[in-house]
């Protein structure tokens, strides 16, 4: 009824203006199709026919026929063979198949383009972040058309349907099984529900049982649907969470004062305005006969909830408005050209076919009473904006539509959508002040990660459905629904709650650091104890114990132990350019004389023995040139090794930014891990040649033999740096280097006290061992017939 009063509206309007059609009366006819295609075939007919009886192929009457025609979309993609040269106009939302110039050559659309509603609705749920929806569309061209942007727009902003249903737009909508939908609505963990299409498909629920009323639910629409416009009272708690797009526009300032002046009595003849009358207001409805006095006194539409009628213009009202006007300008400019031929005015409207209307309305434009511009070019049709409005039920029983936000399509992407401020929804879904998000309302399938983590999309599943994991470590989300965590630069590390990246500390084995300065403090320690024995055996160095197995030996032994509990000192601090060269070669090197000294001394021992037989030919190597020989090309070898070393890949000052997550750690880098452990390995060599030769000679008859004592040393050594190799390649940063001086001092004081220990317990606790006498008077009790020889080097 409220399309019939809007059309009833414009023809008085224009009647009444004496600048617009002057003596011009306008007129009308109504058609009732209910978008069948009989009733519309019948009322096709009748409108080439006449007023009469439908004749096909014949016009009955000259007098009183259509210029044009003012109907829905889908009355045209019915009719195309019927009415194609009648001036047809369109009230519906805009159909991109109406503007095939072939078979709808005659058509002119008023809505403007809606291509970018699908992008609007995408844009509501993204300014609400609701990622979960469901879908009910008509089974048309139009629904596939808008299925297909909506799901390309949902696929770019990452949002999701849980389900689609498509419902038939016509007659064959009573054959639909409704239950099921509405159990699939009511099911659904989607609070969010999607309809497009032509209003029929809701009409029905106004009959389906309550139980199938969801309230919880958010209904997402176009103002066709028109949620608000059902005489139903068990649908408004349902639908006053609905949102509606509805095209921008302007209110036409006289169309409510029209409204209100509506009466039956004021159109006696409206047979239509009479039933709607008596049904709302619940008048008598007589056969022959209608009076006013029926009905309650002063009865007005304003006076029906909104549910029952709305006072203002829809858009299928405004289109019907603008296209009755486009109607008069045309007529107004063809008959102001025949004003010249006063002889054919009186016949121009029964002569003159619509389609000499086209070629004025192809480029008509003009302002309506609103203000708004109508563009009639089919070329120049603007892209919609829309107004979302929101249907208010207030606790008072007072119900409103709402401008809640709005879409603007001419403005950047991302300002597109808007709510406005200071608007108060009066539901629980909403909450008062600037139009943020809905207190509780949420439609997800998956709750949203928070900062610190990310999502793991489940397979065969949406991408809106995911697991939350943590961010690993180096890595931070600091916004919410993060599809990938951000690893955070090599000189920054993860919080404990992976929210933001920390910058590291820098960091090395320091003295400062209780690891470093026990390990300095321990390297001094074994130090001076070294330079302690060599005192005792400088002071002691005429004795027996001092002289056997080689004095010089002994004394040069003593020097290289020093010197490798003072080459670790060079692993702690910080490292630089001359400390990582300077590392490893002291140390190789050191060592290197360490250990052939004491071959050297093993060696010795085994000569010894020999030499003491007669005529043995050993003599001539016992002496002090065979071992300080044995010593030089021992380090020699280890020089050659260290120096390549040095010139193919040298070690450098180097960064280790992974070992410990909030340190960068300050090392030395060996450069060519090759060569590091070609250096330990000829050192290993050296070592497992003494320990051999020391074990097979323990057993070699002698009062101060060394070779046991060298044998259990090189056992200690051995065993220390068979561990190290396993423990260094574990470890990481700064431990590494702390193992490495770890095994350098374990190693060197391995050595000291097995070797020269023993010998300092004789020397200061037992000096009568250290006497010729004692060691005769042993070697008589023994059985011995001859005395020891001890080698000896001044």
């Amino acid at each position: 009824i409220s399309n019939i009063l809007a059309l009833v509206f414009a023809v008085e309007e224009i009647n009444k203006d004496p600048n617009l059609l002057p003596n011009i009366t306008l007129g009308f006819n109504i058609f009732d199709t209910h978008t069948s295609d009989v009733s519309t075939l019948e009322s096709s007919l009748t409108l080439l026919s006449g007023q009469r009886l439908a004749v096909p192929n014949y016009q009955c009457e000259k007098q009183g026929k259509s210029l044009a025609v003012i109907a829905d979309t889908a009355y045209f993609n019915l009719n195309r063979d019927y009415v194609f040269f009648l001036f047809q106009m369109t009230c519906g939302p805009y159909d991109p198949i109406l503007n095939d110039r072939v078979h709808f050559s005659s058509v002119y659309q008023l809505a403007p383009k809606d291509s970018k509603l699908a992008l609007a609705m995408v844009q509501l749920l993204v300014h609400f972040h609701w990622t979960w929806a469901g879908l009910l569309i008509t089974d048309n061209a139009r629904g596939e058309t808008f299925l297909w942007d909506i799901r390309e727009e949902m696929a770019r902003k990452g949002v999701c349907l849980t389900f689609m249903l498509k419902i038939p737009p016509n007659e064959n909508y009573s054959l639909f099984p409704h239950s099921e939908v509405m159990e699939i609505l009511h099911a659904t963990s989607a609070n969010v529900i999607i309809f497009y299409g032509s209003n029929n498909v809701v009409f029905d629920w106004e009959f389906e049982k309550e139980d199938y009323l969801d309230y919880s639910k958010v209904c997402i629409t176009t103002s066709q649907w028109d949620f608000s416009m059902r005489p139903n009272t068990l649908l408004v708690e349902s639908f006053s969470k609905s949102l509606i797009f509805s095209s921008k526009r302007k209110e036409i300032p006289t169309f409510k004062s029209f409204m209100r002046a509506i009466k039956p009595a004021k159109y006696p003849e409206d047979i239509f305005l009479k039933t709607f009358w008596s049904i709302l207001f619940q008048c008598p409805l007589k056969e022959k006969q209608w009076k006013e006095e029926d009905c309650l006194l002063n009865t007005s539409l304003e006076m029906l909830p909104m549910r029952d009628f709305d006072m203002s213009m829809s858009s299928r009202s405004y289109n019907i408005y603008n296209a009755v006007y486009a109607v008069a300008w045309a007529l107004h400019q063809m008959l102001t050209k025949k004003n010249d031929n006063p002889e054919k005015h009186n016949t121009i409207i029964s002569t003159s076919l619509p389609t000499q209307l086209h070629s004025l309305l192809r480029n008509m434009q003009f302002n309506n009473s609103a203000g708004d511009q109508v563009i009639m070019d089919q070329k120049r049709i603007p892209m919609a904006s829309y107004d979302i409005i929101n249907f208010v039920n207030f606790h008072n029983g007072t119900e409103a539509l709402m401008n809640v936000g709005e879409f603007i399509s001419q403005v950047p992407f991302g300002e597109d959508v808007s709510t406005h401020e200071n608007v108060t929804v009066w539901n629980e879904f909403y909450i008062k002040g600037s139009g943020s998000l809905p207190g509780t309302l949420r439609s997800v399938c998956s709750e949203s990660c928070g900062p610190g983590y990310q999502k793991s999309a489940h397979e065969q599943h949406a991408i809106c459905c995911f697991d939350c994991i943590p961010c690993p470590e180096g890595e931070i989300s600091n916004q919410t629904d993060m599809d990938q965590c951000i690893t955070c630069p090599e000189d920054e590390y993860s919080n404990k709650e992976r929210t933001r990246c920390l910058p590291k500390m820098v960091t090395f084995l320091a003295y400062e650091e209780p690891l470093g300065m026990a390990l300095a403090c321990t390297a001094l320690a074994f130090f001076l104890l070294t330079v302690v024995i060599t005192g005792v055996f400088v002071k002691h160095q005429d004795t027996p114990v001092v002289k056997a197995n080689n004095r010089t030996l002994s004394f040069l032994l003593l020097l290289s132990l020093s010197q490798c509990f003072l080459s670790s000192l060079l692993f702690i601090g910080k490292p630089s350019s001359a400390t990582c060269l300077l590392q490893q070669t002291i140390f190789g090197i050191t060592f290197t004389m360490a250990v052939s000294s004491i071959l050297a001394k093993t060696i010795t021992v085994v000569l010894a023995f020999k030499a003491t037989r007669p005529g043995s030919r050993s003599r001539k190597w016992v002496g002090f040139r065979a071992p300080i020989s044995l010593i030089l090309i021992c380090c020699l070898i280890q020089v050659i090794l260290c120096g390549i070393w040095l010139l193919v890949s040298p070690p450098f000052p180097d960064t280790d930014s992974h070992s410990e997550a909030e340190h960068i750690i300050l090392k030395c880098n060996e450069g060519s891990p090759i060569a590091f452990y070609f250096v330990l390995g000829y050192m290993g060599l050296l070592a497992l040649g003494s320990f051999t030769v020391a074990f097979l000679a323990r057993n070699l008859p002698d009062t101060f033999n060394e070779a046991k004592f060298i044998t259990f040393s090189m056992l200690v050594f051995c065993s220390v740096w068979v561990s190290f190799l396993p423990t260094y390649q574990s470890t990481k940063g700064k431990m590494m280097v702390a193992v490495e001086v770890f095994s350098i001092l374990s190693s060197s004081a391995g050595l000291l006290s097995c070797i020269f220990i023993p010998k300092c317990y004789v020397i200061l606790l037992r000096p009568q061992w250290n006497t010729q006498e004692w060691i005769n008077q042993k070697s008589f009790a023994r059985g011995r017939h001859h005395s020891k020889a001890f080698p000896h080097a001044s």
